[in-house]
């Protein structure tokens, strides 16, 4: 077994006094920015962790939970700020503030925020089918949890902590009510190329579940990657309605857009076409037509995060788990059937 680093390890490579290194970790004296810089380094290279004991005993804790959430240069923050602000609320209520991780650094995000102790736990978001982050938070001193949930946590003997909508349940609704209204086929209009290249854990799930859905009652099911491009959503929406069937709508994602590229070639849901669709209930209620939907409930899976997020403060060996915020339906008037 590899020998835990110490701050002694950290001083030498870092080219200072162990005393420099303590100060840098406690801030009780002033450092350069040159030299603080060389010795984050050094803890960041060396994966160096204060000892999480000695800093409860101490009174060290920082009262800061890290959210850790990439960023992408194609997508912004506007998808997950439902997200980060139910978590901040949460947090301050509880007498904590949020540290904000977004650099698209994989494991050594969570490696830098752990090493140089800025937090007292993190919430790992944009989760992945495939997730090097989860390996990594297991060797951490903090409690780590995740918004969606990695392959292998549904393996045998899983130690992750994960919460999620339960995207597979609202798979099924969507399905299940374009079903009942005599829809003769369905048509995802998926995520985007772009969201699905991410290899985000939440598309293969709701995915799998539609189809399964879908063939239990022997209906059709299309999968269509929906463009983020008006002219080449046009251009879908066209192929999509132009066959002698007209099928049934799921959206999972560009609501808006969708509904205003149906209106706008004069196609409107709830009279010529089923539409049914995975988004807020703020959202699909604000649509020219409102929107028959199953909420992602994103403030509510933050307020069950941040509350586990706690207990695992208090319980840092608490055992892994996957929990799953109950999906449901609600009726709207873009479904024939609901007038």
């Amino acid at each position: 077994m590899a020998r835990v680093p110490t701050s002694k390890d950290v001083a030498k490579v870092a080219g200072v006094s162990q005393s420099t290194v303590s100060y840098v970790m406690s801030g009780k004296r002033p450092i350069s920015e040159k030299t603080r810089r060389l010795v984050e380094d050094a803890m960041e290279q060396l994966l160096y962790q204060p000892h999480a004991g000695a800093r409860a005993l101490a009174g060290q804790r920082t009262n800061i939970i890290a959210i850790v959430h990439p960023v992408l240069s194609n997508f912004g923050v506007g998808g997950i700020m439902a997200f980060i602000d139910e978590i901040a609320t949460q947090a301050r209520r509880r007498d904590y503030d949020v540290l904000l991780v977004t650099a698209a650094e994989g494991e050594s995000s969570l490696r830098r925020v752990a090493g140089r102790a800025l937090c007292d736990a993190m919430v790992v978001m944009e989760v992945k089918a495939e997730d090097d982050r989860a390996e990594v938070s297991r060797g951490l001193a903090q409690p780590s949890l995740f918004i969606g949930y990695p392959d292998e946590a549904l393996l045998p003997g899983n130690t992750l902590r994960c919460i999620d909508f339960d995207f597979g349940r609202g798979a099924e609704l969507l399905v299940g009510e374009l079903a009942a209204a005599g829809a003769p086929e369905v048509v995802v209009l998926g995520w985007s190329p772009e969201v699905v290249a991410r290899g985000v854990n939440y598309v293969p799930r709701f995915r799998r579940a539609a189809q399964a859905a879908a063939s239990a009652v022997g209906l059709p099911l299309r999968w269509v990657e929906a463009p983020r491009d008006p002219v080449a959503l046009g251009v879908t929406l066209e192929e999509v309605l132009s066959g002698p069937v007209r099928p049934g709508l799921v959206l999972t994602d560009g609501v808006p857009e969708i509904v205003s590229a149906l209106l706008g070639r004069g196609t409107r849901p709830g009279r010529d076409v089923d539409v049914v669709a995975l988004c807020t209930d703020g959202e699909a209620q604000g649509q020219a037509v409102p929107v028959t939907n199953v909420s992602t409930q994103p403030r509510d899976v933050s307020r069950r995060a941040v509350e586990w997020l706690f207990e695992l403060l208090d319980d840092p060996a608490a055992p892994g788990e996957i929990r799953l915020v109950p999906a449901t339906l609600v009726r709207r008037r873009s479904v024939r059937s609901a007038h």
